[in-house]
C-alpha cells in the first residue's frame, strides 16, 4: 500500500537520499500500521533503517539493507513500484535515443509522483526527482551526484559499466533559466573533464524546470573530442 507516498519515500532513500518521519504516532506493533511514518519508524525498529535523531530523517545505513530493499523493489508483488520502474526504463532509453520531448513528459510525470515527499522549489529538489526517475539506470551505470569535474560539480554523471557499449552521460539541471544554458556550463565549467579517461561516446543532457509554466525542458547533444 502506498500509504502517504511510501513508494516514493523507499525510492529516495534507495537513491542515497534521506525521507522525514514523525515517530510519534507509532504504536509499537506490527498490526496497527496506519501511515507511511508507521511503516518507516517500524522499519527503524527492525534494523532495515536507520534514524537521524538531530534531522528527524530515515535512511539505508549499509550495503547489505540496500540490497534487501533492491530485491523487494525488483519483486512482482509491489505493482507501483513495478510501473515506476517500467517507466524509469523508458526514460533511459529516450535519453539515449535523445528523444528530448519524452525525457520532458516521463520527468514531469515523476515530478508529479514525487511532489509528496520533495519540496520541489530548486536544483537540488530536481536533482533528488532525477535520481528517482533514472532508477533502473543503476544496472548499468555507476552513477554520480554533484561529481567534481574541470571548473565545478556536475550534477549528475552516467558511466556505463565496462562491459555494456553504451555512452556515458553528463546531466546538468537548471531551475527556471533554459535547458540550452545547462548545456553551455557543462561545455564552459569543462564537466567532461570528468570523463577523461573514458574513451566511449558522450551525451551531454541539459534539463530546465519553469515554475511559472511548470513545465521541464530537454536538450540532448552529443560530446565530440577535439
Amino acid at each position: 500500500m502506498n500509504f502517504d507516498g511510501l513508494k516514493d519515500s523507499i525510492l529516495i532513500m534507495v537513491n542515497g537520499g534521506r525521507c522525514e518521519i514523525k515517530t510519534r504516532t507509532f504504536q509499537n506493533d506490527m498490526l496497527n500500521i496506519k501511515s507511511r511514518d508507521d511503516v518507516l519508524t517500524l522499519l527503524v525498529h527492525l534494523g532495515y533503517l536507520a534514524f537521524d535523531r538531530v534531522t528527524k530523517e530515515v535512511y539505508i545505513p549499509n550495503e547489505e539493507i540496500f540490497e534487501e530493499f533492491k530485491n523487494a523493489l525488483d519483486s512482482k508483488a509491489w505493482i507501483v513500484v513495478q510501473k515506476a520502474l517500467e517507466e524509469s526504463e523508458l526514460l533511459l532509453q529516450a535519453t539515449l535515443a535523445g528523444n528530448v520531448t519524452k525525457v520532458a513528459e516521463i520527468i514531469s510525470r515523476e515530478h508529479l509522483r514525487s511532489a509528496s515527499v520533495i519540496k520541489y522549489n530548486d536544483e537540488n529538489a530536481l536533482a533528488s526527482v532525477l535520481s528517482i526517475a533514472y532508477y533502473s539506470a543503476k544496472k548499468d551505470y555507476y552513477i554520480f551526484r554533484e561529481l567534481p569535474t574541470g571548473k565545478g560539480f556536475a550534477d549528475l554523471v552516467f558511466l556505463p559499466r565496462t562491459d555494456l557499449m553504451l555512452p556515458a552521460l553528463i546531466v546538468e539541471l537548471k531551475w527556471d533559466k533554459s535547458a540550452q544554458s545547462a548545456i553551455k556550463q557543462i561545455r564552459a565549467k569543462q564537466y567532461t573533464e570528468a570523463l577523461a579517461d573514458y574513451a566511449g561516446k558522450v551525451l551531454l543532457v541539459g534539463i530546465n524546470y519553469d515554475k511559472v509554466t511548470k513545465e521541464h525542458k530537454c536538450v540532448i547533444e552529443q560530446w565530440n573530442r577535439n
